[in-house]
């Protein structure tokens, strides 16, 4: 996130000797996505001949020209002329003296089997895709760390200026509104200060040609619609409406980049329960977090669990009044389950439902869980003269509800067996929990008792004696009474998860 120094600085500052870490960005690769089109044509004329801003506003200087390559990915949506257009960036290129890398896609069978059919949405994801990609194999070749590469994009004042207007009318927050950002990890946007007539000017004047692609005028789309029948009618009113529109959108992004931040602060205070397709928020916390930074906690929260999820202004809604609520679910795109229970918010994407583990668990070993958490086990002899009751519990008020120490020949190790079975609660299962004297209860009322979701029931982790035998722990939660460490107890075995 920018600074006031970093925003700001004054010009003529003593000169600091750069760090070994501005010292490698400097080195490093700079890939310049070129479509063709007149404004990345302007971005390659100026990288090969004049100066850029790649380091995030701290001034344009040159690049040196072995740092440059020219990525073009041909879409094949267009026929003949999006051969036409592959071949003009490799001879503009050549004419330049920037390697190029070409690559191509069936953009309109990816989008149907991948992308919903959303052909823009296709086409954004798997050029980035692919710029990733280059800058990660230059950055191998030249021995800079990958962090310091760069991949540029030709965005102007226009295009943000354009963004913005179709985030406005789909109803976008404050992220969509400050629009196309400066810089996201290695991709930086160096022309966002110039508008597409400005760059086309300095093309006419260096005697540069560039490609039109006729479907940018179809205003079916979006885009196009914005371009050619909003905004003209807007610089009636303001000639200079496209700079005060990205006078704004650099405002909103700077705000939006220090509300993420506390976003994610507040995100970390609140969470209780995480596993790779999971999270649990302190429900009752967040209600009681300022509506804004708390519909940032929701969807980030969301990204975690499903990253490709978009969410709509709609859904956070909709996530919020059930937290409000103190109980309830909602489902968000992507099949992302949210419910609130026992006080906590629980978000779920698809995964979450994965099938659970099921199998022997040998002594000492280690299962991994559906879940993606680790159950572990192992035997332990008790020290001499000691009495096993009063160690077991001694050893319990060090350790949390996720360690279990039990009498090894209680759980039927011993006597040529070394393993227990780990599977999930299954219909009549009853337990003796400990601290009850021997008094039996149905595995779902423990759960139950427990707190746990309904949704993770199904798949809590039971250790038995074996496939038929009976429970001696059910993971995280009580132990049976049946295989309590006694004072006579010598071999002990300890679980973990």
């Amino acid at each position: 996130m920018p600074t006031v120094s970093s925003r700001y600085a004054a010009e003529g500052a003593p000169f600091r000797r750069p760090s070994a870490r501005q010292e490698a960005a400097l080195r490093a690769p700079v890939v310049l996505m070129v479509s063709g089109g007149a404004d990345s044509t302007a971005l390659l004329l100026r990288a090969a001949t004049s100066e850029l801003d790649v380091l995030d506003g701290r001034g344009e200087a040159r690049v040196a020209r072995e740092r440059l390559h020219v990525l073009h990915v041909n879409h094949r949506l267009r026929g003949i002329d999006a051969e036409e257009d592959e071949e003009f960036v490799r001879g503009l290129a050549e004419r330049f003296g920037v390697p190029c890398t070409v690559e191509s896609f069936d953009v309109a069978r990816l989008a149907r089997e991948r992308f919903g059919s959303n052909v823009e949405n296709a086409g954004r994801e798997l050029r980035y895709a692919a710029a990733n990609r280059l800058a990660d194999e230059l950055s191998r070749e030249l021995g800079t760390p990958r962090s310091a590469a760069r991949i540029l994009t030709a965005h102007t004042a226009d295009d943000r200026a354009e963004t913005f207007l179709m985030n406005a009318i789909r109803g976008a927050g404050a992220s969509g509104l400050s629009s196309i950002p400066r810089r996201r990890g290695r991709v930086v946007r160096p022309l966002l200060d110039c508008t597409h007539e400005e760059l086309c000017q300095q093309l006419r004047m260096a005697g540069i040609v560039w490609r039109e692609d006729a479907t940018n005028a179809d205003t079916r789309q979006l885009r196009s619609f914005v371009r050619h029948e909003i905004l003209p009618v807007a610089r009636r009113r303001n000639a200079r409406v496209v700079s005060a529109i990205a006078s704004g959108c650099d405002i909103l992004s700077d705000e939006d980049s220090f509300m993420e931040r506390l976003a994610a602060g507040t995100l970390r205070t609140l969470e209780r329960r995480r596993s790779d397709a999971s999270l649990a928020l302190d429900a009752g916390r967040l209600a009681a977090t300022e509506v804004a930074l708390a519909r940032r906690v929701v969807r980030r929260a969301v990204a975690e669990v499903a990253p490709g999820c978009r969410l709509e202004a709609r859904h956070i809604a909709a996530v919020l009044r059930i937290v409000a609520a103190g109980e309830g679910s909602a489902t968000v795109p992507m099949g992302v389950d949210a419910r609130v229970e026992y006080g906590l918010l629980f978000i779920r994407s698809r995964d979450a439902a994965s099938e659970p583990v099921t199998g022997w668990l040998e002594v000492p070993g280690e299962v991994a869980l559906a879940d993606g958490r680790v159950l572990r086990a192992r035997t332990l002899a008790l020290p001499p003269g000691a009495d096993g009751a009063a160690y077991a519990r001694a050893w319990a008020a060090e350790r949390g509800a996720g360690h279990a120490l039990l009498d090894a020949e209680a759980c039927g190790l011993g006597a040529g067996s070394e393993r227990l079975f780990v599977d999930t609660p299954q219909p009549g299962d009853v337990i003796c929990p400990l601290g009850m004297h021997g008094q039996s209860k149905k595995l779902s009322d423990l759960l139950n008792e427990a707190k746990v979701p309904a949704a993770e029931r199904p798949g809590a982790c039971v250790v038995r004696t074996g496939p038929s035998g009976r429970i001696v722990w059910v993971a995280g939660i009580r132990v049976d009474e049946r295989a309590k460490c006694l004072p006579s107890s010598r071999k002990l075995v300890e679980l973990s998860i």
